[in-house]
């Protein structure tokens, strides 16, 4: 027979119980009052290769919160005043949504939106469960800050950063195979082709993933601060990488094998496996993380003073 999850004896007794029950009123009372921006944005995550994502991180951040359960709520206790104080926030962020509605756009005005009713939730979950659970859970918590869109200001950017990385990395990659091109900005010409990383090229979608992943896999496997936030450093150069060897595989395809490769199905539908050679180049960065890691910890065992009366050998 399957076994039930061993939840820890503090969420079992009958005021754990109760809170929960509480902040889940809450969620669905939020729920009801803010449907309108979450059906937009769950349409948005199923129309927009930007916002893909956006409808499984409440659903990755609820997995997070009961992996680390333990250790998430170890210590709990009502915090009415730090749960008031960004219950405000969230508020306040509405209302500055409502009074600037004219002169934002719409997508600007639900990414405003979004992160005022992530505010509030995490709001909600200090006021039931106080702010160590909250420090504990942080991680889980901050993670829900990906349901919001990105500005379209902010998008723009990326995506031309994305678009200048892969230019330049493309161009590497036809001097090392030898390729006869010629490049103009971001437009190539190769034998009987030319090919533009237009923006529906720059790869954004597969880098939020790619970058989703990161977190993920940091959070996990490593321990210290400053690798996450080297591994996170080192997104960026692999999704570039990643998005000129698809984009040369294609090129190439079509410049010496058939035409039909820049349109066919490959082209539009052949995402998981460049996805596969994005993780392959990120697995070495995170094991030659994970294993300075293990070094330092071993150097640092090593200089620890030894107790005292201690005999050695």
């Amino acid at each position: 027979m399957p076994q039930s999850i061993a939840w820890p004896a503090r969420l079992k007794d009958p005021l754990m119980k109760s809170r929960t029950m509480g902040f889940a009123l809450f969620l669905v009372l939020s729920a009801v009052l803010f449907w309108a921006p979450l059906k937009l944005l769950v349409s948005l995550s199923l129309n927009s290769d930007t916002c893909s994502h956006v409808i499984v991180i409440p659903l990755i951040s609820a997995g997070l919160i009961i992996a680390e359960r333990k250790r998430i709520f170890a210590r709990v206790r009502y915090s009415p005043i730090a749960g008031a104080v960004l219950l405000a926030a969230g508020i306040l962020g509405l209302s500055l949504a409502r009074v600037f509605s004219r002169s934002l756009s719409a997508s600007d005005a639900l990414c405003v939106v979004a992160a005022s009713v992530v505010v509030i939730w995490l709001g909600g979950f200090t006021y039931f469960y106080g702010l160590q659970a909250a420090r504990a859970g942080s991680f889980a918590l901050l993670f829900l800050f990906l349901m919001v869109p990105v500005p379209e200001f902010l998008l723009a950017r990326i995506i031309l950063a994305l678009r200048q990385g892969s230019a330049a990395a493309l161009s590497m990659l036809y001097s090392l195979l030898q390729v006869p091109f010629q490049r103009e900005g971001l437009v190539f010409s190769l034998p009987g082709i030319s090919i533009s990383i237009a923006p529906e090229c720059s790869g954004i979608r597969s880098s939020i993933s790619l970058f989703i992943t990161g977190l993920l896999a940091g959070h996990f496997f490593l321990r210290s601060a400053w690798r996450r936030v080297l591994l996170m450093a080192l997104i960026l150069p692999v999704a570039v990488l990643k998005n000129a060897i698809r984009v040369a595989t294609i090129s190439l395809l079509s410049a010496y094998v058939d035409p039909g490769f820049l349109t066919g199905r490959f082209h539009h539908q052949g995402g998981i496996v460049f996805a596969i050679i994005s993780v392959a180049l990120l697995v070495p960065l995170l094991c030659l993380l994970q294993w300075t890691e293990r070094r330092a910890a071993r150097k640092d065992s090593s200089l620890e003073p030894l107790p005292p009366n201690t005999r050695v050998a």
